[in-house]
Order: structure tokens, then sequence, then C-alpha cells
């Protein structure tokens, strides 16, 4: 009956290795903790957070075209809106913000 052997762990040294080219972290290098999260408060919030259910077909267009599609469908909602209120009076709607 053979005995059930086991890898070695490799030995621990006891003396740390001071190595120039790569020396240990201060406090100095690594300044002070930055905490980020998010992107915090706008300064002015002007858009209010929904949920609309949309057809995958009509997602996927505004997807592909890249980055921004929320932006865009939004555009193109303001379009129908400006495009059919004509004369109406426009209590609902807001000027756009040049970026």
């Amino acid at each position: 009956m053979k005995l059930a052997t086991t890898a070695k762990l490799p030995k621990k040294t006891s003396a740390k290795v001071n190595d120039p080219d790569n020396p240990a972290w201060t406090e100095d290098m690594l300044g002070a903790p930055v905490l980020k999260r998010g992107r915090g408060p706008q300064a002015a919030p002007t858009k209010i957070l929904t949920s609309v259910r949309l057809d995958a077909d009509i997602l996927e267009y505004f997807k592909s075209q890249g980055a921004g599609y929320q932006s865009r469908i939004n555009a193109a909602l303001r379009a129908v809106v400006e495009r059919n209120s004509n004369g109406r009076s426009k209590t609902t709607t807001r000027k756009r913000v040049a970026a």
C-alpha cells in the first residue's frame, strides 16, 4: 500500500529582500485616499428617471448608432412633441440646453 504524498510548501524566508528597483510603498507615494462614487449631484437636474417599454427593434436601432442612444431617443421624442404641438401651449416642454 502506497502512502499519499503532498506537494511541499515553499520555504518561508524571514529576511525581507530590499530591492532598489522596486521599493516598498510609503504613505507619501500613495497620497490621500480618493473616494469617488458615481457622477454626484447634477448642477441643474433637468431629466426625470422613468421606465419605458420599447420594441426590441427600436431599441436596437438606437443602440446600433453608438453611445448616447438614450439622448437620441429623447431627441426623437422631443421632435415629435414639437411637431405635434404647433400653436398649443408649451407649458410642459423645456428649452434645450446647448452642451
